[in-house]
């Protein structure tokens, strides 16, 4: 089966969690591709699609939007997992914002989802998002706390 890994990534960490994932699945067949430098990717040379994106103020990138929104017919057709990544402590907070992310039909037809955990890279935020993680995270420094369990599961669900 051939697998498109198909995210957007701002600074970094869903870039890093769609490699990880791609590096276990990989059998020779799968397609990492970022929607910043291919932002209308052929999806019908794929059996499996993975989508990801990251979690800024509560939203998914528009970027990650759209491409669902106009793919949306093709994808219902194949085998997809979604995922988002995000640094919010609050269980019921991660599952609004995954429930937010993606439309509730593709979540529904989704073979796994997950919820990857996240990252604040502080060398990689630019002034304002610093004073913001600074206020609501109450971090002021870099720090990474991906769910290397939610990874594992959800690549055993795509598998």
């Amino acid at each position: 089966m051939k697998t498109a890994i198909i995210y957007k990534s701002r600074h970094g960490t869903t870039c890093k969690v769609s490699e990880m994932i791609a590096q276990k699945l990989d059998n020779g067949n799968v397609a990492v591709i970022d929607l910043t430098s291919d932002p209308e990717p052929v999806i019908s040379v794929y059996d499996k699609i993975i989508i990801g994106g990251s979690i800024h103020v509560g939203k998914i990138q528009k970027e990650v939007q759209k491409f669902c929104q106009k793919n949306l017919r093709a994808l219902l057709k194949k085998e997809i997992g979604l995922f988002i990544c995000c640094m919010d402590p609050d269980e019921n907070v991660r599952k609004l914002e995954f429930e937010n992310a993606y439309p509730k039909i593709l979540r529904e037809h989704s073979k796994a989802n997950g919820i990857m955990g996240g990252e604040f890279l502080f060398d990689k935020l630019n002034f304002i998002e610093k004073i913001a993680v600074k206020k609501v995270a109450h971090e002021n420094k870099t720090i990474s706390k991906l769910d290397n369990k939610a990874i594992e599961e959800f690549i055993e669900a795509v598998a």
